[in-house]
């Protein structure tokens, strides 16, 4: 799923570090060390410290950028473009905290898909902050503090993948890496004015990723638009082994809009905007768009939608949370953030009787909504 939201104003660098922008510059000679200098002066400039949890020194990024340069850049679809990794994410060399101090811990290997775009030619520059435990749409709960929304300081960032977001918004790098189980990618994207690509479940590999609900866990994309979105997940999708719930997936071309593409939207009475005028007159707005575009609007019934929501975050699945982080919150339970140790605590209350029921009330509603995918092409919401 993609969620874009219209952009706000940006710096002057903003358009200048895009990844075809970067590739033609590099075809046309531009040392990659340069590009990486003006990327660290770049987050110097933007100065927000609560975008990082760590970030690897400019001269081993250097260093990198020098010994990507002396490979050359045939068969590296993302030559010299640096790139933030959110950090639930594994890369070698740096720190994995999950926004828990107490958690951290140094790993020997970066994730599978970090490992993928390296050999693509991309060049890692830090982790960034997030929702502790991914646990969050909100992008406050971290003692690392709150990154800035890229398009309005007053208001939040979003989250949980709030730090890989800000990064891309801000024009610091052409793309990041986040996660995404339940909006986690999206989410963020859409608050901040980009996009957020959410693969199918398996698409890309979760291995070295630290699980939030690892039956629903996956790993997203941010960047400014779908093409450097698509071009990441072309470079960073391939079948792993060592996940059980990898999948070979095939890599259609990206065509352009069909024409008399179908939008559903849910019922007027079912739009929620919890009291918040101008985001309702902002969706009707965009919906109007759409059809001056040439899409055909089909309402449907958006409550089978919400239902399997609501049995995401209320019901069973949080004993996933539980499950990946059993050994701190049974021995350490102060060391997590007061709502995500109250979230994940929720999970006691649950038992497997109760977690078969989830799964009953969740085919059911795959069943019910199965027909929608007849009657439109995306989902608007």
């Amino acid at each position: 799923m993609l969620r874009t939201r219209r952009r706000g104003p940006r710096d002057s660098n903003f358009m200048t570090v895009s990844i075809g922008t970067l590739l033609a510059a590099h075809a046309a000679g531009k040392r990659l060390k340069a590009t990486i200098e003006e990327t660290y002066d770049r987050i110097e400039n933007h100065n927000d410290p609560a975008l990082f949890i760590a970030i690897r020194p400019r001269s081993e990024a250097l260093a990198i950028a020098e010994r990507v340069q002396a490979s050359g850049s045939e068969g590296k679809p993302l030559y010299g473009v640096p790139f933030v990794v959110k950090d639930n994410v594994d890369v070698a060399g740096l720190p994995t905290t999950a926004a828990c101090p107490a958690f951290a811990y140094s790993p020997v290997r970066s994730a599978f898909v970090v490992e993928r775009l390296e050999r693509a030619g991309a060049i890692v520059i830090g982790k960034t902050n997030l929702d502790q435990f991914a646990t969050g749409l909100v992008g406050v709960r971290s003692p690392y503090g709150v990154p800035r929304n890229a398009m309005r300081p007053d208001l939040i960032p979003g989250g949980s993948s709030s730090g890989s977001a800000t990064a891309v918004a801000a024009g610091l790098v052409p793309f990041s890496l986040g996660t995404d189980t339940a909006g986690s990618g999206r989410v963020p994207a859409a608050l901040n004015g980009i996009v957020g690509l959410k693969p199918s479940l398996g698409a890309l590999s979760t291995s070295g990723v630290v699980p939030a609900c690892r039956t629903l866990d996956t790993v997203s994309i941010f960047a400014r638009h779908v093409g450097d979105a698509f071009a990441v997940f072309q470079a960073a999708c391939g079948f792993d082994e060592e996940d059980a719930y990898c999948r070979p997936f095939p890599q259609p071309a990206l065509s352009a809009l069909p024409s008399g593409i179908r939008l559903g939207v849910p019922r007027l009475n079912q739009r929620q905007f919890f009291g918040d005028s101008n985001a309702a007159d902002a969706f009707t707005r965009d919906i109007e768009l759409a059809e001056s575009l040439g899409a055909r609007i089909v309402e449907f019934d958006f409550e089978p939608f919400a239902a399997v929501a609501r049995l995401l975050y209320e019901g069973p699945w949080v004993a996933e949370r539980y499950a990946a982080t059993k050994p701190l919150i049974e021995n350490n339970p102060d060391a997590l953030h007061p709502v995500t140790r109250s979230i994940i605590e929720g999970a006691r209350k649950f038992d497997a009787v109760a977690a078969f029921e989830a799964f009953y009330r969740l085919a059911d509603q795959k069943r019910k909504t199965a027909h929608v995918w007849s009657e439109f092409d995306a989902m608007l919401v």
